[in-house]
């Protein structure tokens, strides 16, 4: 048992992920119900019926009652992250935790599975406690942290994505080690594959820059004409395929059709939810090109764009080194080896997207949430520049003491914007403090957790009114208070009653702005949302 334990304790990122839990199972709770969710959890719980062999042998079976309340909006969304999930969450609900907690919670330790593929693959390139280093300062990056808990779209997707990249670049390592591929090489990185297109659309983006790793090492290897990597590499494709299938039942009807509908759809992202960006308010599709970039910049903690142009220099400067001691004089490209290759393959997974954002101009909205897979590749160069730390310090307190600066930033704002993370900027704006009023900050609205609980308070019974996504204020009400939508509803407001606005595009200043406020949710001068009582 002791060596176990010593095994175990040998992988640097295991104490990582175990600090991340135990923090975690301490301030699950405190997270709000956030706009996307209730319904997409609806999605979730509506699938069982989809996978009932009862309702498969009624006579009557259709496959559109597994999408949920919400069938328009969320039939296209493939549903295989709420299929994985949706057990633990009934778990946890048979053991008393009611189910927002609950899904925050198997959100976030499903996200310590992408900490953990983000430091598998950085050990590719870069030595263990570089890799644990970058893992850290991802990890506690608080916008990413915030979303970890709330967010059961994005960061997910970030996960199978890292985790298909991961896993399919050592697939094509053992194929080209190997001629003779085994099931276990292929199966778990194809059904990971699968899952990621599953989740969204754009999975497939990680199946092809293995694809285009596995011809380099197949080139290399001067075996192009041996079938044996390539029937690998097809069943790879095929059970990738078939896991996508059968974990999404919109394409259950008709695969292929139903299959490009959605990507045609999704490619556009269409759209037409207003968006605060520079103290003006935008359609989401007309947002100036400058928004990712912007967002890039200020949603992420300051060392970090530095940090990485630091490591993609002395990254490839290594690299370059390596292939030239080879060659024995200069850098030769006929040896390029596979790490160069993946390197470089990792590098275009973020800038290709990054690029076809600038030039396609898709609608955004949110801040980078729907772009959240392509930050890994950025930390992973982070790697680079930690190795070159370890590699020019010796002193341990130095290393530390360097660490410790470049992890702070994100561990002081995690602390002090609790449990509102996600609406982290950085100094380069002035902070969230100063973003407020010009860029959205609780664009979610999980502020009325913590504001409707105040008024719960308040044991004598109330009137609230809502002015956007009422459900989720029901959801936390206690039996004193009434919810109600206050969109259409305005002429029938009493004096005494309350109203509940958010700060989204500035709306408080808009709705009932004369009216007094009695609870306000803020971190520091952000206000997230206020109730109101009707004078």
């Amino acid at each position: 048992m002791n060596s176990f334990f010593q095994k175990v304790f040998e992988k640097p990122i295991v104490i990582l992920l175990a600090a991340n839990i135990i923090v975690g199972l301490f301030i699950f709770r405190d997270y709000g119900y956030s706009w996307d969710e209730p319904l997409f959890y609806d999605y979730g719980n509506a699938l069982g019926y989809a996978y009932s062999p009862s309702e498969w042998l009624s006579g009557h079976f259709d496959v559109t009652n597994s999408y949920g309340a919400s069938a328009d909006d969320h039939k296209t969304r493939g549903p295989a992250y709420l299929l994985l999930s949706r057990g633990p969450v009934y778990l946890l609900e048979g053991l008393g935790v009611d189910q927002a907690s609950a899904w925050h919670l198997v959100n976030f330790l499903f996200f310590q599975l992408g900490v953990y593929f983000l430091y598998r693959l950085s050990r590719r390139w870069v030595k263990p406690t570089a890799a644990l280093a970058t893992s850290a300062l991802f990890a506690w990056q608080p916008m990413l942290w915030g979303h970890a808990f709330i967010n059961p779209k994005d960061p997910p997707f970030l996960t199978f994505f890292l985790a298909s990249v991961c896993l399919g670049f050592e697939m094509v390592d053992r194929l080209g080690q190997n001629s003779k591929p085994n099931s276990s090489t292929i199966i778990t990185p194809a059904l990971i594959l699968g899952i990621t297109t599953s989740i969204r659309i754009l999975g497939p983006l990680a199946g092809l820059l293995v694809l285009l790793y596995f011809v380099f090492v197949i080139y290399t290897k001067r075996n192009l004409d041996d079938v044996k990597p390539w029937s690998g590499f097809f069943a790879y494709g095929l059970i990738a395929i078939l896991a996508m299938f059968l974990t999404w039942p919109y394409l259950w009807e008709n695969p292929v059709a139903r299959f490009f509908d959605v990507f045609r759809f999704m490619s556009d992202n269409p759209t037409n939810l207003s968006v605060l960006f520079g103290s003006q308010v935008y359609r989401a599709s007309d947002l100036p090109r400058r928004y990712l970039p912007f967002m890039l910049a200020t949603t992420l903690t300051e060392p970090v764009w530095i940090l990485f142009l630091i490591g993609v220099i002395v990254g490839y400067a290594k690299l370059i080194k390596q292939n030239a001691s080879k060659a024995g004089t200069a850098f030769d490209w006929k040896l390029i080896d596979k790490n160069m290759i993946s390197l470089t393959l990792v590098l275009l997974w973020f800038l290709i997207l990054a690029a076809y954002v600038l030039l396609r101009e898709p609608a955004l909205y949110d801040g980078i949430r729907h772009f959240l897979f392509i930050l890994p590749p950025i930390f992973i160069f982070i790697g680079f520049a930690f190795d070159s730390i370890l590699e020019h310090n010796t002193i341990y307190w130095l290393r530390a003491a360097i660490f410790f600066l470049f992890l702070w930033p994100g561990v002081h704002q995690i602390v002090r914007l609790h449990p509102y993370e996600y609406a982290y900027y950085n100094s380069f704006v002035g902070g969230t403090d100063h973003a407020f009023r010009n860029y959205e900050t609780d664009y979610w609205l999980t502020c009325y957790k913590d504001a409707v609980q105040r008024l719960n308070s308040t044991y004598d019974p109330a009137t609230l009114y809502v002015h956007r996504e009422a459900y989720i204020a029901a959801y936390y009400a206690n039996k004193n208070i009434t919810v109600k939508e206050l969109r259409g509803a305005a002429s029938e407001v009493q004096r005494g009653d309350y109203v509940l606005v958010n700060t989204r595009t500035n709306e408080d200043r808009r709705i009932w702005k004369d009216a007094p406020p009695l609870i306000q949710i803020q971190r520091g001068k952000a206000l997230f949302c206020t109730i109101k009582q009707v004078p």
